[in-house]
């Protein structure tokens, strides 16, 4: 899920390095012999790289079934179809997330119905849950926003108690874990495999975990063209299929993901332990319950584009996750019942929130620097 990076002198830390990533964890070459082996093979789609991706995936996550898809939008907009949600009517999401969670909703004809983080969360709240659902809601689709979980407890057992779906974007959250189960293990939850995700291939692909047959049988027959016999139609689907070079690729790097999150994590711990109490930034919060897996690490700042400014002066890029509220998007501006103000928390994130350098490649140099210019910046601003 992307957003701005600002840079006005030679970078010393970059926000993220995907050669680095590759060339320093060791998985470089085995990327090139993957690409190379399907390269030779002749078989580039709905192949055996993907049926050994798609188990191997399914058993990371502690569940039974896996689908891949061509991108993690589609894996939403899928996994929505499948559990029945159709024109007409309502989602629940988040009033602070990407984009593409509403736009999924919005692909099918439904309406994506805006619920706010609480305090001092990026999340949606469950207690605010409740007041949202209506007679046409459908289903909920939280989101686990930058790596930490959402009380999926919570909000289960709103779903249940008003008989509606519950789809999980888990786009930013491979790996965590939720009250010791891992993110993934639910009934139907949709990844995103972009480049730069914890787990990322090296173009579009996403998938929908799922223990019900049923359902992935569904979200097979979507995914191509309503079809798993050539030119015999079921339903009306789509083209959405998660190539051979994709699926070799998260083959090769899905043994090294739990190590990926444990330097995220420890890099994490440090920002934490060092920025904490600095004037004028907020350094996130990790509910006791949860294992984030940090894919993005996010402070507020009510001064947050000179910070943003002072650090880029200082070689070290950061980005704003995300800098534009969705209501207020001109992809929905005008559309829906969300004037300025509608959702004050949404647009308070927006205004505020700065994501520093994350991931594992990050030398404990780089992360050394980062501390620093963030202190030295916010101890400026006082």
């Amino acid at each position: 899920m992307r957003g701005t990076v600002a840079t006005t002198r030679p970078v010393r830390v970059p926000f993220f390095d995907l050669r680095a990533l590759h060339r320093t964890s060791g998985v470089q070459d085995e990327i090139d012999a993957a690409v190379l082996r399907v390269s030779r093979s002749g078989r580039y789609l709905l192949g055996p790289e993907l049926e050994t991706f798609e188990a191997a995936f399914a058993a990371y996550c502690e569940n039974t079934h896996c689908v891949a898809t061509g991108s993690g939008l589609a894996a939403v907009e899928l996994a929505l179809r499948a559990v029945g949600v159709d024109a007409g009517d309502e989602v629940i999401v988040p009033s602070h997330t990407f984009i593409g969670t509403w736009l999924a909703v919005s692909a099918i004809g439904a309406r994506p119905v805006p619920v706010e983080p609480g305090d001092g969360s990026f999340l949606l709240d469950p207690d605010r849950l409740a007041a949202a659902v209506t007679p046409r809601t459908r289903a909920v689709l939280p989101v686990h926003l930058y790596g930490h979980p959402v009380d999926l407890t919570a909000i289960a057992a709103v779903a249940d108690r008003h008989g509606i779906a519950l789809v999980e974007d888990a786009a930013q959250a491979h790996g965590a874990r939720h009250r010791g189960r891992r993110v993934g293990a639910g009934p139907a939850v949709a990844f995103s495999f972009y480049p730069g995700k914890n787990l990322g291939a090296l173009g579009n692909g996403g998938a929908v975990v799922t223990h019900d047959a049923a359902l992935a049988d569904r979200l097979r027959l979507l995914r191509n063209y309503g079809s798993r016999e050539k030119y015999v139609h079921e339903l009306r689907g789509t083209n959405s299929r998660l190539d051979e070079i994709q699926a070799a690729v998260l083959a090769a790097k899905l043994p090294h993901l739990d190590e990926w999150n444990r330097r995220r994590r420890g890099i994490a711990e440090r920002y934490s332990r060092e920025l904490a109490g600095l004037p004028g930034v907020v350094t996130p919060d990790v509910s006791p319950w949860a294992e984030p897996v940090w894919h993005q690490y996010v402070l507020r700042s009510t001064a947050r584009e000179v910070l943003r400014n002072r650090l880029a002066e200082a070689g070290v890029q950061t980005m704003i996750h995300y800098p534009v509220a969705n209501h207020l998007s001109p992809a929905y501006a005008g559309q829906q019942s969300w004037p300025a103000g509608a959702l004050p928390r949404a647009e308070r994130l927006a205004d505020e929130v700065l994501s520093l350098p994350m991931g594992p490649h990050l030398s404990d140099e780089a992360v050394e620097t980062v501390i620093h210019e963030v202190r030295a910046a916010a101890l400026a601003l006082g």
